[in-house]
């Protein structure tokens, strides 16, 4: 099952690549159906998971390079299960978002089904050479949509975004090289170099200085990963990316890409490096704060819409790590639920904001020269502006809605860690800030007298109201009843947090 989840959008992108370059609805149309069903896959894999297990499940195990122990094999456990369903989720949802793309529609469907590929094989691998094929594959793709469709400044966001994660896969390159070499017998197998954690006695010798090598992965992986996250100071590429990437880019890039670092970070220096994780607690616990109040003063200071939320994406993001940095079922549980919730509320966001773009063709909440941007615009566009609501207190945590119930988890889980008691006051500061940036945007575009400039604006079309349909569902749904998220990752975090016992 999982293979075919991965691959279908790649046959789907073969597919495009032979059809007729002028017949842009059938490409479209075939890159629906090519996300459609990884999506009723995704279906089958949420009911038949068994949330008992914390072993890996419907796993597929082939020889691919004997003769340096590389295989082809993929398989989820709570951990990546969730993010597998939100991927496949997402990519439907984009690719109808797309369907008003009209430049080089070959092209970009088939740049963007290859992307879907590589996001998926992350979330499966569980072998590390296969997790590092599948994480640069998904790089190609993303620089391309970001410099072909993207907006004005669309190439020097995109170079940005590749030579920052360039940057972060060399690091994570030599790390594997290093595991390969330094492990006994020679493999890239995580879930065996997770049991034998063979490098916690290990010392390596670098310029004279005998460091632990446990150290030195932990931190190359680390400022890998971070990079994708990102955290700060690693996150100036992140704004460019969202703000000159197309609504759909920007979708996956927040509800899925960033994942993949803090994914990773569980997955590779918690699961397999945790005695140096253990070290690196208050490290990560300062990070995760720095984050959330520095994100979110940027988002403040933002007259851009888009701009306003990448900025909240850095912030909310800080919430993950502190989760994270905890060693608690509630604080990690917390974690990757916020990692779901986040990639929901934060897709809705970004859709929304295509939909009033695609309209005026601008995103100023205060133009350049003091004026409004929009302004009212809810006497015009009641479907919008409710939909919009939906997802502002969602974002901003009001209880009942999604956002909640993970922050809340992530606080619980931290508190009760001593040390990291003084992290949980200020880091909670970010709730008001979220809310202050959130409801003044949404102040300045909803309320008040309606701009001339938008009087005559559309509400949303049945196919933008279709796109936003399942997230605005999820929101609601996680928030009165998150346990169908919970329920999935509960036992293999639990095993995970055996190692910081």
């Amino acid at each position: 099952m999982l293979s075919w989840i991965t691959f279908i959008p790649l046959i789907g992108m073969g597919i495009i690549l032979l059809l007729p370059r002028n017949n842009a609805n059938l490409v479209r149309w075939t890159s629906l159906i090519s996300t459609t069903i990884p999506l009723l896959l995704g279906f089958g894999l949420f009911a038949k998971f068994d949330r008992g297990s914390a072993a890996a499940q419907f796993v597929e195990r082939v020889p691919w390079i004997p003769a340096f122990n590389i295989e082809y094999f993929i398989g989820v456990d709570g951990l990546s299960v969730a993010m597998v369903l939100l991927t496949v989720l997402l990519c439907f949802i984009c690719v109808i978002a797309s369907w008003r793309i009209s430049d080089a529609v070959k092209g970009y469907h088939a740049m963007f089904l290859l992307l879907e590929t590589g996001m998926l094989g992350v979330f499966c691998a569980l072998d590390f050479f296969l997790f590092f094929i599948f994480w640069e594959a998904m790089l190609l793709p993303m620089y391309f949509l970001i410099g072909i469709w993207g907006g004005r400044d669309k190439v020097y966001a995109a170079i940005k975004f590749f030579l920052y994660t360039l940057f972060g896969s060399v690091l994570m390159l030599l790390v594997l090289l290093g595991m390969y070499y330094y492990s006994q017998p020679h493999g890239f197998d995580l879930i065996q170099l997770a049991s034998t954690r063979p490098f916690a006695s290990q010392t390596i010798t670098l310029l004279g200085w005998q460091l632990p090598l446990d150290k030195v992965f932990w931190v190359l992986l680390f400022v890998g990963f971070a990079i994708k996250v990102p955290i700060w100071p690693f996150h100036t590429w992140l704004p460019w990316a969202h703000v000159e990437a197309p609504t759909a880019v920007s979708v996956v890039l927040a509800g899925v890409l960033l994942k993949m670092g803090t994914y990773g970070m569980l997955r590779m220096n918690f699961a397999i490096l945790p005695e140096a994780t253990k070290w690196a607690c208050n490290f990560l616990a300062i990070l995760a704060v720095i984050n959330i109040i520095y994100g979110a003063f940027c988002a403040m200071a933002q007259k851009d819409l888009k701009k306003l939320v990448a900025y909240s994406s850095i912030s909310h993001m800080g919430y993950v790590l502190l989760g994270m940095a905890s060693f608690t079922a509630a604080g990690v549980n917390g974690a990757v639920l916020q990692m779901f919730n986040h990639g929901t509320s934060t897709a809705m966001l970004f859709l929304l904001v295509g939909v009033i773009y695609d309209r005026v063709h601008h995103r100023w909440i205060v133009k350049p020269d003091g004026s409004r941007g929009f302004g009212g615009i809810a006497a015009v566009m009641p479907v919008y502006t409710g939909i919009m609501g939906l997802a502002v207190f969602a974002s901003l945590g009001l209880p009942g809605l999604s956002g909640f119930i993970s922050e809340a988890l992530v606080f619980l889980g931290a508190f009760s860690v001593p040390k990291l008691q003084i992290y949980v006051v200020i880091g909670s500061l970010g709730i008001i800030l979220g809310a202050a940036y959130l409801l003044w945007m949404f102040m300045r575009i909803f309320l008040g007298p309606l701009n001339d400039e938008c009087k005559a604006l559309p509400d949303m079309s049945w196919r933008e109201r279709l796109a936003l349909l399942p997230l605005c569902v999820l929101v609601i749904v996680l928030g009165v009843y998150p346990m169908p998220v919970l329920d999935l990752m509960s036992a293999s975090i639990s095993q995970l947090l055996t190692l910081f016992s």
